[in-house]
């Protein structure tokens, strides 16, 4: 198959789409997007404290549990990415797979969800930045996201860092993959580093994980570890951005699968090492210091204050990439769908700018909606770190909404379509194994999906702030099906006659009487 653009433009054309995203994503830059989504000098430096408070020190194996149930899920999309190389991956694959309905209620989810990630992610500043030096501390003196003074200059920062990625993604996709790149390379390095020098500061050795250090007959063992099993699970999510990225990616059929596995590999490895070391580097796994400090306590415990804040400077590099590739991910959602008519405002949603190559207001708009979402955590800090929790439920969701009817179609005996690449090979393909992967990957997204909406008051309102957040995860599903069925019923007649489709008519008269439509 040629390799050309304009090749990739007659092969975007099949499934009814023009060209209109530039083709300047390479290999690395497609892995970049996944991993740096996933991020996980980010998300464990923040969320290290939740699983070992809930699960000692066997919270560990929590990790190897999600990665492999991820990985499953990572081996579906792939062999989706190979076949249906398009923008709005998650979207535009369950919509192929499970009817337009479906699709629309995929997408649907997954723009909430990443909105509120993105928000979720700029945040994750103020952990880092006054950390490193005082004068981050805009307003007021205490840094933490709990006070009124943190909570407000969290906003600031997380705003700036919004308006700073927004302006990026608008302005060009070569330079904001060649800033992704860069970050996500530092932040490997910084991962290998940080792993290093924990082990040289080794207070215990690796049979640490195989201790049950905090948990006992009283604590019991399954709820505390399955509390725990939701810090992996808020990290090891967003590896499928490389696949919202096909449209600008070089050889996107034979890239784009490769690059999702390999971000969640490479996530799922780093992340246990980095574990592991800060479990073995700890000064104690016993006096509560591990539970309330997470890595900042072991850092600026064992590796001093200069090394520790050079680490620090690395973790605030892969906040920044961090932001900007979820921020990316969701223009891309939002574009996708909009060139199908199903959203509000849809053409202008769709458009692409000739001078840059971008979907501008579809970058704009979750940059927007993102800054909205911080104005939260200024007078409802709880309410904020709810709904960054639940927004991960939300991601699990979406992931189940391709991989059901996925299996479905395997099932019934419908295969995929087969093919080859950019390169003449055959399309990446799970072969004789497609059913067992695909079936784990469902159990699996089952499971994660309950275990995430579980009401909990320690996991959404330790501090007992309202009932509303002990079932925010049941409240926030009600809320977004409720308006996804009205925002499908208002857009509904454009978006099917979009694909051409015939537009569903639904019927509310009582038993025994004939509608309007029946009598004509």
């Amino acid at each position: 198959m040629s390799t050309s653009p304009d090749s990739s433009a007659v092969d975007l054309g099949t499934f009814g789409y023009t060209q209109q995203l530039s083709r300047r994503v390479g290999s690395y830059a497609s892995f970049a997007a996944g991993f740096s989504f996933v991020s996980i000098l980010t998300t464990v430096f923040q969320l290290f404290g939740l699983g070992f408070s809930f699960g000692g020190t066997a919270f560990f194996w929590t990790w190897p549990a999600v990665f492999a149930g991820q990985l499953m899920v990572a081996l579906c999309f792939a062999e989706l990415a190979a076949r249906y190389p398009l923008s709005g991956a998650i979207y535009q694959w369950s919509r192929r797979l499970g009817g337009s309905i479906v699709g629309w209620f995929a997408g649907w989810t997954m723009v909430i969800a990443q909105i509120i990630t993105v928000a979720a992610a700029a945040i994750a500043l103020q952990v880092v930045l006054p950390a490193v030096w005082s004068g981050f501390q805009i307003i007021g003196s205490d840094p933490t996201l709990s006070s009124k003074s943190g909570a407000s200059n969290a906003v600031l920062l997380g705003v700036i860092l919004l308006a700073a990625t927004t302006t990026l993604n608008a302005v060009s996709v070569r330079i904001t993959a060649i800033v992704n790149s860069v970050g996500v390379t530092c932040e490997l390095v910084g991962i290998v580093l940080l792993v290093i020098l924990l082990f040289g500061h080794a207070e215990r050795g690796p049979s640490v994980v195989l201790h049950t250090t905090n948990l006992d007959n009283t604590t019991g063992y399954v709820v505390p570890l399955l509390i725990s099993a939701l810090m992996a699970a808020y990290v090891l999510v967003g590896f499928d951005a490389a696949g919202e990225l096909s449209e600008e990616t070089h050889k996107p059929r034979a890239t784009t699968p490769r690059t999702i596995i390999r971000a969640v590999v490479a996530s799922g490895l780093g992340g246990a090492f980095l574990i592991i070391a800060a479990l073995m580097a700890a000064p104690s796994v016993t006096d509560g210091n591990l539970g309330l400090g997470g890595l900042p306590y072991v850092l600026t415990s064992q590796l001093g204050t200069t090394t520790g804040k050079l680490l620090l400077l690395d973790v605030a590099v892969a906040v920044f990439v961090c932001t900007l590739a979820i921020q990316t991910a969701a223009a891309r959602m939002i574009y996708s769908m909009a060139r199908d008519n199903v959203l509000p405002y849809s053409k202008q949603l769709a458009k692409v700018s000739a001078k840059t190559g971008t979907p501008v207001l579809a970058t704009v708009v979750p940059g927007v909606l993102a800054a909205l979402c911080l104005v939260v955590n200024v007078g409802n800090a709880g309410l904020f770190l709810g709904l960054a929790s639940v927004c991960i439920m939300l991601l699990y969701i979406a992931y189940l909404l391709v991989t059901t009817p996925l299996l479905y179609r395997r099932l019934t005996g419908t295969p995929l379509l087969d093919g080859l690449d950019e390169n003449g090979k055959k399309l990446f393909s799970l072969g004789r194994f497609g059913i067992l992967v695909n079936a784990i990957a469902v159990v699996y997204g089952i499971a994660m999906a309950i275990n995430l909406a579980m009401p909990r008051a320690e996991v959404y309102d330790p501090a007992g702030e309202g009932w509303y957040l002990h079932y925010l995860p049941l409240i926030t599903l009600a809320v977004v099906g409720l308006g996804g069925m009205a925002a499908y019923f208002v857009q509904r007649k454009d978006y099917h006659r979009s694909l051409g489709e015939p537009v569903p008519s639904f019927s509310f008269a009582l038993p025994g009487l004939r509608t309007a439509e029946e009598e004509a």
